[in-house]
């Protein structure tokens, strides 16, 4: 049978004891454990991923992405159904398929409007955002304000996914063992779902391994979308989609707008040096307390 909703048991049951970073292709379960309470929630000192790590459930008030996309909450988000005609949701323990109504709006849009031009039969989403955003236990530094989605570079396929499989299955990795390029599991269809999501107007960046921008600067240099398309480490199972603050969310802080030009020139190039490609290890930045994030934002997370 189709999942049509998010069952009470997942959303009651989902906070885990994650231990390694929440990437694409870590594992779900089955069997999600409640993290233990903490002793004073209150306290501003916390480390925000702690706290909003905790909030199962969304705060009931007018949706608004607050702060920015990597210091923020979220107010009013909805949840992505986990399955729709050209969507289907993964990792549903890690309960991170919300988001502000405009992102969740846009994937439903996107989603129908890639499978209507045939680029392919529809996506899989992995991790949007917590039910109020903030910093995850886990993996990714942004994803707070809601207006970023993961999706895999693997078609959904045509049929409905167990739930088992959305726990445990692995997208397919899109690059070569050493970083400098694709493998030939890459084709015009990858290429052609990023093409239809970088041109919509919302969109603010899209993220990629610089494996497969280097591909698709091999086939759409000059093109106008390929302004949005830009390379970070990872991304090489999924790409990350990040859209514009919405219209009138005064408390949404805007990212710089990216720099002129297809990205296909000597910033490119970086990402195959040395330096890039075997990064060093720095010392592990402490985690943002709750009192780094906007102030508003610890309403958000401690209201009932």
């Amino acid at each position: 049978m189709p999942i049509r909703f998010i069952p009470i048991s997942i959303v009651l049951a989902v906070a885990l004891a994650w231990t390694l970073p929440a990437l694409a292709q870590d594992l779900g379960t089955l069997n999600p454990k409640p993290l233990p309470p903490l002793a004073d929630p209150t306290n501003p000192r916390l480390p925000a991923k702690e706290v909003f790590g905790r909030a199962l459930t969304p705060i009931e008030a007018q949706a608004r992405s607050i702060g920015f996309y990597s210091r923020g909450c979220l107010a009013g988000a909805k949840a992505l159904p986990v399955d729709g005609e050209s969507w289907q949701v993964v990792r549903l323990s890690r309960n991170r398929m919300w988001g502000n109504p405009a992102m969740i709006s846009f994937l439903e849009r996107f989603s129908r409007k890639a499978k209507a031009e045939g680029v392919w039969n529809g996506i899989l989403v992995g991790d949007i955002s917590q039910p109020r955003g903030g910093p995850m236990l886990s993996g990714h530094a942004s994803h707070q304000v809601g207006l970023d989605a993961d999706v895999w570079l693997t078609p959904m396929p045509d049929r409905t996914l167990s739930r088992e499989e959305r726990e445990t299955m692995s997208a397919v990795d899109m690059v070569s063992e050493d970083g400098r390029s694709v493998t030939a599991r890459w084709t015009p269809a990858q290429a052609g779902v990023i093409k239809a999501a970088a041109q919509e107007p919302e969109v603010e960046r899209i993220f990629v391994n610089a494996a497969i921008k280097k591909a698709l600067c091999e086939t759409a240099r000059g093109q106008p979308w390929m302004n949005k398309v830009r390379a970070y480490w990872g991304h090489n199972y999924h790409f990350h989609i990040r859209i514009k603050c919405p219209a009138g969310d005064s408390g949404c802080e805007p990212q710089d707008p990216v720099p002129p030009g297809d990205g296909c020139d000597k910033s490119l190039a970086w990402w195959f040096t040395d330096e890039a490609l075997h990064p060093r290890a720095g010392l592990p930045k402490p985690p943002l307390p709750v009192a780094a994030l906007p102030p508003e934002c610890r309403k958000v997370v401690l209201e009932k």
